[in-house]
């Protein structure tokens, strides 16, 4: 027991319950402010192809040009997080990409909206990775999953709120003062992440140090906890992290996972649609469901995998769950109910995957490193995002039948999540 642990008695875990929710409902909800900004532009899709005369496979591109815009400003971003502290950097982005985003809504010709995504892309590049050696540096080893999982929640909750949201505004305010439902989408839904930043940059602490809400007591409880718990050694150097092969298989897993969730966030609407012909508010909630699995899946995976320690069978079998579901989306008799159905059971395994697998970083990496380390291993997941969204587009415009597309992402996941057992994933305790 360390000398902070006995200098005063402490209630461990109502420091924890203060801790979280001072930072983590800022996370989530910039996190699901990300999302949003992902997956809105697929229900602006079902109106805005005719508005400027493109095909699937350039909404395809157009939305693959975002994960680009990731690839190459991830790292920078995340580098300088680390140095200008996060308060400031995250502000900063949350604040650019909401901007980006209602501009969004004034573009007119394919060539616009192709621009306008590669830059959503640049502007929100850093948010994830940063948000991740945020947490870092608060939550220690044994409760990372859980709380991982609870700033991932952005991403079903994004499609749970927004689907619904979504289908309203395309019903109700499509030529409301003369603009179409798909530009007051991203009208409205890119104001949130900007009053997020404003909240992140008056009211988020760059550390613990300088926390005001916790006592002297709880911060060196808490500094002692991040430096003792875990007895491996960690790297700290900034070329250490790039020269791990450990962070290229996380990225390359996440990768083979991001291939399936984004089939799932960017193509679902498009695919029920095709079965379905009721209102946009309808559709709206029918989408919905897959990702209401999905929130369940994440938080039980994240508690168990905490509870136990483990980190690779609670990625491993999730993600092998939902990568079988995918394939069976892609089936050419699928109903809405199956479609539904399967949806669901690839959204909950591809997300229920992903509090273990972000979790393994933090037992290697340390400081500069796991900085630079997270941006990276997001780098190169998100060229996934790139693949999925502009090989589904081909294969609905020139094929019309994207079943082979979705089998082979899932046959992509699948493998991937295998990689997870060249990792040495234990958390060992000093």
């Amino acid at each position: 027991m360390t000398d902070a642990q006995n200098a005063a008695p402490l209630n461990v875990s109502a420091l924890y319950r203060s801790v979280f929710m001072r930072i983590v409902p800022f996370l989530a909800l910039g996190f699901l402010a990300a999302y949003t900004d992902r997956v809105n532009v697929s229900f602006a899709k079902l109106q805005m192809l005719g508005d400027l005369d493109m095909t699937d496979a350039g909404f395809g591109l157009g939305t693959g040009l975002f994960f680009i815009g990731y690839v190459f400003c991830e790292v920078p971003s995340n580098i300088i997080l680390q140095r200008v502290g996060a308060r400031r950097w995250l502000a900063r982005i949350l604040v650019t990409w909401g901007v980006v985003s209602s501009l969004s809504g004034f573009i007119h010709t394919p060539a616009l909206f192709h621009l306008s995504r590669f830059a959503l892309g640049v502007a929100e590049a850093g948010f994830m990775p940063g948000a991740l050696y945020y947490l870092g540096q608060w939550v220690p080893a044994a409760r990372r999953a859980r709380v991982i999982a609870l700033f991932m929640l952005g991403i079903p909750a994004a499609s749970i709120i927004s689907a619904p949201v979504s289908g309203w505004i395309l019903t109700n305010l499509s030529g409301y003062a003369s603009l179409a439902g798909w530009r007051w989408l991203f009208l409205i839904e890119g104001l949130p992440p900007i009053l997020l930043g404003l909240w992140g940059w008056f009211a988020l602490p760059d550390r613990i140090e300088t926390a005001s809400w916790l006592t002297p007591v709880e911060r060196r409880y808490l500094a002692a906890e991040l430096a003792d718990h875990d007895s491996s050694p960690r790297k700290t150097a900034l070329a250490a992290a790039l020269a791990d092969p450990r962070i290229w298989l996380i990225g390359i897993i996440d990768g083979g996972i991001l291939l399936g969730l984004y089939t799932v966030a960017f193509w679902f609407p498009t695919l029920v649609r095709q079965h379905y012909a009721g209102d946009y508010a309808h559709l709206g909630l029918i989408v919905a469901i897959p990702h209401l699995a999905a929130a369940v899946s994440m938080i039980a995976c994240g508690l168990s995998s905490d509870r136990s320690g483990e980190r690779r069978w609670h990625l491993f079998v999730p993600v092998a769950i939902g990568a079988v579901s995918l394939a069976l989306c892609g089936l050419p008799s699928t109903g809405v109910f199956w479609l539904v159905l399967f949806g669901a059971l690839a959204n909950a395994g591809l997300l229920g995957g992903l509090p273990a697998l972000w979790a393994i970083p933090f037992v290697f990496l340390d400081g500069p490193a796991a900085a630079a380390g997270l941006a990276l291993a997001c780098s190169l997941a998100n060229v996934a995002g790139f693949l999925a969204t502009s090989l589904f587009g081909l294969a609905l415009t020139y094929l019309h039948q994207p079943g082979i597309v979705m089998a082979a992402f899932a046959a992509i996941a699948f493998a991937a999540s295998l990689l997870v057992f060249l990792i040495d994933a234990s958390r060992r305790r000093g």
